[in-house]
């Protein structure tokens, strides 16, 4: 399970993460130590637990989180990929990065000072992001004397505002990271709650989609010639990673944006053939006819995806440089990257009600925006909404190679690209 936590500055994203490693003993002797001695140079009586992921020096000296930590830790039940995302709004771009491919959020609030503008920051990104499921962590309970009315109050407003984001299904926990109160363990003083710890949550939570209730993609990353003694031929297998979906020997597949279909004849996992492979696993695939098939092409089953060269998108500007309208730029996609222009801007998105606001000036850092992009050559892409990885892309500058910006395709707005399909 990828989980990543976020909120505002000083919420105790970094202390719970901490918590959930100490208390699951995923911490080794010398890193506790070491915690413990620079705890006690700073004075303070017990160990600073956010210590275990603030590890940047400047980080530690601001007391804040700049970078995203990736943890890693596991329990009898569930392995665990955890990013703590920074809580400043300045570092919006780390926040979408880290919630990217996540299956849950952990949004905290403080208790003392419930739901403010960054907290609704950060759900609207967990809903852009189309992040599956989300925990409001009503943290610091400790400092309110784990009142009941003041956890209603704050879950009862972040659940009608979050509505509004798209986000369905909130689970709200009260907690203190600092004590450890419900967080692995049941706190005596929240008789009033009757719901589970964080960690229950998070290993029970559902994560494992049916893979065969998607569509199949597999990007193409590279074809391998391989001879065979068996076929006295040299035989051509497409090797890739698949993004969705159940792949069967014997399925018809298409190769997009060519059209061509085929039978899939074998299948081989690590150097073994066998007989049906799931997202997320590593392929390489024999066809049964020889039709043209290279990198970055899209093998697909079920409904196709949309072929386009004009598409619209949701992006999140990670470069100090603006993008701007007219910009010419690189289009990373699945395994295929392509010339493209930004044709327009429309507007820029007030992340914290979700409204849509003029854009004159382009996309600065960390704003989030809609855009129009024309791309050189026609791409096989799926609505982020159905599919997190075919459904996104980034753009790259040509000059240099540094990335701009990070997409995602909105197929409510593609009737207008599919008109514009044959357009120079």
């Amino acid at each position: 399970m990828r989980l990543a936590t976020c909120g505002s500055v000083d919420d105790g994203k970094s202390t719970l993460v901490g918590r959930l490693l100490y208390d699951t003993k995923s911490v080794l002797a010398d890193q506790v130590t070491a915690i413990e001695e620079v705890s006690r140079r700073r004075g303070q009586d017990c160990p600073d637990l956010s210590l275990l992921t603030d590890g940047l020096r400047a980080e530690r000296e601001q007391g804040i989180t700049i970078d995203v930590a990736y943890r890693y830790f596991a329990t009898p039940a569930r392995r665990f990929i955890l990013a703590d995302t920074p809580g400043h709004v300045q570092y919006t771009r780390n926040m979408v990065t880290g919630a990217s491919t996540a299956d849950l959020a952990v949004i905290l609030v403080d208790a003392r000072n419930g739901v403010i503008a960054q907290t609704m920051r950060h759900a609207a990104i967990a809903a852009l992001l189309r992040v599956p499921h989300v925990v409001l962590a009503v943290n610091k309970m400790d400092t309110v004397g784990f009142r009941e009315s003041v956890f209603t109050a704050i879950a009862d407003e972040f659940a009608q505002r979050a509505r509004t984001l798209g986000l369905a299904e909130v689970t709200a926990i009260p907690m203190s990271a600092l004590t450890g109160d419900n967080v692995v363990e049941r706190s005596a003083r929240t008789d009033w709650y009757d719901g589970g710890t964080l960690l229950t949550h998070l290993e029970n939570v559902p994560v494992d989609a049916d893979p065969a209730a998607s569509p199949m993609r597999l990007p193409v990353q590279y074809v391998i010639r391989h001879p065979s003694e068996r076929r006295q031929v040299v035989e051509r297998w497409q090797a890739g990673q698949l993004a969705s979906g159940l792949l069967k020997v014997g399925d018809r597949v298409v190769v997009q944006p060519s059209g061509q279909s085929s039978v899939v004849a074998a299948l081989s996992v690590l150097g073994r053939e066998t007989e049906s492979v799931r997202a997320p696993q590593s392929v390489a695939v024999r066809l049964a006819d020889e039709i043209d098939v290279s990198r970055g092409d899209l093998l697909s089953t079920g409904p196709a995806p949309r072929t386009l060269r004009h598409l619209s998108a949701k992006v999140c500007h990670l470069h100090e440089r603006p993008l701007r309208a007219r910009q010419r730029v690189l289009l990373k996609h699945t395994t295929r990257t392509v010339p493209a222009m930004v044709e327009r801007i429309d507007y820029v998105m007030d992340v914290t009600d979700a409204r849509r606001l003029p854009c004159p000036d382009g996309l600065t850092v960390n704003d989030i925006g809609g855009v129009w992009i024309r791309t050189a050559e026609p791409l096989a892409v799926d609505g982020y909404m159905d599919n997190r990885r075919t459904g996104s892309f980034l753009l790259i500058d040509p000059q240099d190679g540094v990335t701009l910006a990070a997409g995602m395709v909105d197929v409510q707005e593609e009737a207008q690209g599919d008109q514009d399909l044959e357009s120079p």
